[in-house]
């Protein structure tokens, strides 16, 4: 079905405002895999920290190596400071055997990396070897002999050259059969092992290469660190020396937190991607004077406490954090320190008190809600002691009273209404906001967005959070908070790497699924690393010359949703055409952001009042042959953003806009014109 549209944009009315970068941000959180993707470590259970998995008293991830029948295994304490466990192996010499542990994981290849291992031995044993090996072939890619010179704990480090990329590898650290024979008795033939990890030479603050590059080209804006697991989150255990760092109960998500990426590595990764850092703070278990540490530590002089343990740990110069949330969903129940309204209030006003005291610049970010009721007695009991106020919004099925046996039209058209829902809460809260002088500075932050097609816990390993219709879905939000742009400063988007939702960068073949699904690595792709169509959206978006809304009138069909529920918005004659117009600082730039929800062709025609525009406009399209289509480890660019050109002859005859699809089109000014006129 095609239908014709119309879209006139005032080009000489620009908005009073600016839109902030900082609305194109991103979020990164300690939750089930996001970490493990993110960072370029291949093996797990480095510091022996998990629980054996099998008979043999081997952590976790490891398992036992050796061809010896007497060859004992047992978890001991870790190395003075460290934290984890030690692993022992005890090899008898009679047996002329082999002994060690081993990891099945992925390697990329060619590549160097750098082999870190903290161990001590008896002193017959002169050297070990840690060795990378294709399983399926035993076909040897690395190999690095590292000479044991202590019978006391000993750091050891080089570097093991793998010569190809394999996805089926295995990690062997081991004594050879071949090494020199020793008496058997009671002190001899045996090795403790309380450290071994890999690093990529060229990975950046722990990072992979690739997920930096990737998130580079997001130009974020802001990068926040956050979500559920901060509530139980101290700031300490994440700083200093990595091996001396505690290892630390992931209370909201289970598992282990990530030791390896705290404040000074999430500032790195930052400073690298020149994105401004956004810290949430742990108002759940923590205090408001940890708080004001953790601020101090960021950017306290090195004359303070704090500031003179960071420079201590490698970083004189403050880091100048401005942006500081109190408190990640303390309505929800899931949530360490849950609690009410005013005792959430009450916590508000000691947190940035103390918070204030450490660095009076600071901007203050507190928990807000799509329940008005709580974003009230927050705002009357604290809302002179904030900047802005935060909304989390995932709009999923629940609320129209679908789920999967829904027809999958009604499904995509539901969730295609996501601007609707947005405008309703941000205009509920904007209200709110304004009614009183005491609070009418507050501005607002969406510190997390995405689509949620169905409960959390039920996700069967569908990737619906990666399908062209979430990327149209995101697409249209992102609109209308430009459209709101005068109060929305902040956006961060859920989550940036695999995680819950299934982060816009796809690391793997983890998909969205939690509980159910494919073991990691089914696909015999788990190196592949990619984006979703919805990191093609934030991508376009963010790399737009948009500084100030115009205003867009568009006359096009519209849609219905087939509510099962009672919904607080209208969802009869949506739009078909989501749309958002801007410009760039000098008016010299016009751009068009269209979002074709329907189901159908467009074709647009296109009117530019009061701008001469040169003879070729520059089209972006994001589109493909189905809204449930995805990118996967298979066909990672199915969906990929185009670019090209368009006359603008063709423009004024009328532009086809393919269904569930995503336009960027930029007009420039001709050279004589100068612009808006």
């Amino acid at each position: 079905m095609k239908t014709n549209a119309k879209i006139t944009i005032d080009c000489v009315r620009p908005s009073e405002h600016t839109v902030n970068p900082y609305l194109f941000g991103h979020f990164v959180e300690d939750i089930r895999d996001h970490m493990e993707a993110m960072l370029a470590f291949p093996l797990k259970d480095m510091d022996f920290e998990s629980e054996t998995e099998s008979k043999t008293a081997v952590s976790g991830s490891w398992r036992s190596y050796t061809n010896g029948r007497n060859t004992r295994y047992a978890m001991e304490a870790p190395a003075p400071k460290h934290s984890g466990r030690a692993q022992r192996i005890r090899i008898l010499s009679d047996d002329e055997a082999y002994a060690g542990i081993t990891q099945i994981t992925s390697l990329q290849g060619p590549k160097d990396y750098t082999v870190r291992m903290v161990a001590r031995a008896s002193i017959e044993l002169r050297y070990l070897m840690i060795e990378a090996v294709d399983r399926r072939t035993e076909e040897t890619l690395g190999q690095l002999r590292v000479e044991l010179s202590s019978h006391n704990w000993q750091e050891y480090e080089g570097q093991l050259s793998i010569t190809r990329a394999c996805a089926d590898a295995e990690i062997r650290v081991y004594i050879p059969a071949g090494h020199p024979r020793w008496v058997d008795h009671v002190s001899t033939g045996m090795l403790w092992i309380d450290h071994v990890s890999m690093l990529p030479v060229d990975s950046i603050a722990m990072v992979k290469r690739e997920v930096v590059d990737m998130t580079r080209e997001l130009n974020a804006g802001m990068m926040r660190l956050a979500g559920n697991y901060i509530s139980a989150y101290h700031w300490g255990h994440g700083i200093g020396p990595v091996l001396e760092r505690p290892v630390m109960y992931n209370e909201a998500w289970g598992g282990w937190t990530s030791k390896y990426f705290g404040t000074d590595e999430f500032i790195r990764f930052c400073r690298e991607l020149r994105v401004e850092p956004l810290i949430c703070v742990n108002d759940g278990s923590g205090t408001p004077e940890e708080a004001a540490q953790w601020i101090e530590y960021c950017n306290g002089s090195v004359d303070t406490p704090m500031g003179a343990l960071r420079a201590k740990n490698g970083s004189p110069e403050p880091y100048d954090v401005r942006y500081w949330e109190i408190g990640n969903e303390v309505w929800g129940q899931w949530q360490v320190g849950t609690c009410t309204a005013d005792r959430f209030a009450e916590r508000t006003i000691s947190f940035a008190k103390a918070m204030k005291e450490a660095d009076d610049s600071i901007v203050l970010l507190a928990c807000g809600h799509y329940d008005q009721d709580w974003n009230q007695t927050v705002l009357d009991l604290a809302g002179e002691y904030m900047d802005y106020l935060t909304l989390h919004l995932y709009h999923g099925y629940g609320p129209f009273g679908m789920n999967r046996d829904t027809p999958a039209e009604d499904r995509y058209k539901a969730i295609a209404s996501y601007p609707e829902w947005t405008r309703h809460y941000i205009r509920q809260t904007t209200e709110l906001i304004r009614s009183q002088s005491k609070h009418s500075h507050v501005k607002l932050a969406i510190t997390e967005y995405n689509t949620m097609y169905y409960p959390n816990t039920v996700r069967k390993g569908l990737p619906n959070e990666h399908t062209l219709g979430a990327a149209v879905a995101n697409a249209a939000n992102l609109n209308e908070m430009i459209r709101c742009s005068d109060m929305v400063h902040i956006g961060s988007f859920s989550d940036l790497v695999n995680g819950w939702l299934g982060g816009c960068i796809r690391v793997g073949d983890y998909y969205a699924d939690q509980y159910c699904g494919k073991e990691p690595g089914w696909s015999g792709l788990p190196l592949e690393i990619y984006g979703t169509p919805t990191y093609e959206v934030l991508k376009l978006y963010a790399n737009r010359d948009i500084r100030r809304i115009l205003p867009v009138k568009a006359e096009c069909g519209t849609f219905s949703v087939s509510s099962h529920k009672k919904t607080p918005v209208e969802l009869d004659a949506l739009p078909d055409l989501d749309i958002v117009a801007g410009t760039n600082d000098d008016g010299s730039v016009i751009t068009l952001l269209i979002v074709n929800r329907s189901l159908g062709e467009v074709r647009a025609e296109l009117e530019l009042q009061a701008f001469e525009a040169s003879g070729e406009t520059t089209v972006y399209e994001i589109t493909g042959n189905f809204y449930d289509d995805i990118n996967s480890v298979f066909q990672p660019e199915q969906i990929k953003c185009k670019e090209y050109g368009v006359s603008a002859e063709e423009l004024q005859r009328g532009y086809a806009l393919r269904p569930s699809s995503i336009y960027a089109l930029e007009f420039r000014a001709k050279p004589e014109s100068g612009g808006v006129e």
